[in-house]
């Protein structure tokens, strides 16, 4: 199992069904800016839905397909990171996450990214990491900007959301160039 503690407030743990009324209150006091990027956000409404995502990650994870993680601070659930399905054949995986607003500022995110990145492109022997973001999201683009990703271009109209669709930027990693950036 993925454990992984970053440094005295902040541990990654893999999701676990008790944590669903966490993620749900988590979403709940964030609801308002998350939605501004994530489509899902608004059918979020109960913990069974939260435990559905948390099976379905932990499914993916038992398939060897990806998994997801908690971040922790000081033992309060911060927000979510993941894998997205790998693709094993290209030896390829993209990240998605997702940060409680009152955790945002303080680099929670870019350390569990690092982390990720660390654990697909070294231990896994990934050769490439993706990370999407709508363009207008400039937190969430900021985090692969900081990382040495490469922006390699943008998906027009990539994701529909409540207000509409928004284009992605691609922001690319290759284990070549995070060797060199470690």
């Amino acid at each position: 199992m993925f454990h992984f503690v970053i440094d005295d407030e902040l541990v990654l743990k893999p999701l676990a069904v008790e944590q669903a009324g966490s993620m749900l209150l988590l979403v709940d006091q964030s609801r308002e800016r998350l939605r501004k990027w994530l489509p899902w956000v608004d059918s979020v409404t109960d913990p069974s839905h939260m435990t559905t995502f948390i099976k379905t990650a932990i499914r993916q994870g038992s398939d060897n397909g990806g998994f997801t993680a908690g971040l922790w601070v000081s033992g309060e659930m911060a927000g979510i990171i993941g894998f997205h399905e790998i693709d094993w054949h290209n030896r390829s995986v993209g990240i998605g996450y997702w940060l409680g607003e009152s955790f945002e500022g303080n680099g929670y995110m870019t350390s569990a990214c690092r982390v990720f990145i660390d654990h697909a492109l070294l231990e896994m022997e990934l050769n490439r990491v993706e990370i999407r973001c709508a363009t207008g999201n400039i937190s969430s683009r900021a985090i692969p900007e900081r990382l040495g990703f490469v922006l390699e271009g943008v998906i027009r109209e990539a994701e529909k959301l409540p207000s509409g669709y928004v284009n992605h930027a691609v922001y690319g990693m290759v284990r070549g160039e995070w060797k060199l950036l470690r």
